[in-house]
């Protein structure tokens, strides 16, 4: 039976476990962020089942990540995993924006107008999206700095107005 573990205060969302592969304990895991390193060897990852450590990986020529944790001896708890979300720590990089840095923060032009509140972060093929409270839509690649909670932006002329007409 698979007890309830909380997950450690600020940890995000990294991945799932999505299902066993073979006989040894080995799992499929589909990640929901391009840091690769989540699943480097002895990255310890948390999850409601507990937490678990990477003993290996290998990304499958089709994008798919086949990992062995140290916790999970057999496909039979392999299985019980199935569809376990796993978190982990943020990385502490100051060259990345991170998204949920960017929800809840003020973003403004850098001529310092105001254009209201981060309320989410859009994923799109060409470029994330941030959403403002006002109903506009900003590129992530129009992201020039986040300090404290507010976030600059340098956009195309006119990007604000479309909502406006």
């Amino acid at each position: 039976m698979a007890r309830s573990t909380p997950i450690p205060e600020g940890f995000l969302e990294v991945g799932h476990i999505r299902r066993a592969h073979g006989l040894r304990g080995d799992v499929f895991v589909q990640l929901v962020t391009d840091r690769t390193e989540r699943l480097a060897v002895g990255s310890a990852l948390s999850s409601a089942q507990g937490e678990v450590t990477v003993e290996s990986s290998k990304l499958l020529p089709n994008g798919r990540w086949v990992v062995k944790f140290d916790q999970i001896a057999d496909r039979t708890a392999a299985e019980a995993w199935t569809n376990v979300a796993l978190h982990a720590a943020p990385i502490d990089d100051i060259d990345a924006l991170w998204f949920h840095e960017l929800i809840g923060s003020k973003v403004v032009e850098a001529d310092g107008t105001e254009r209201g509140t981060c309320t989410k972060v859009l994923t799109n093929p060409a470029a994330d999206i941030v959403e403002l409270d006002t109903g506009h839509l900003v590129p992530t690649t129009f992201v020039v700095a986040q300090v404290d909670g507010v976030v600059t932006v340098e956009v195309p002329d006119g990007l604000f107005e479309l909502l406006d007409d």
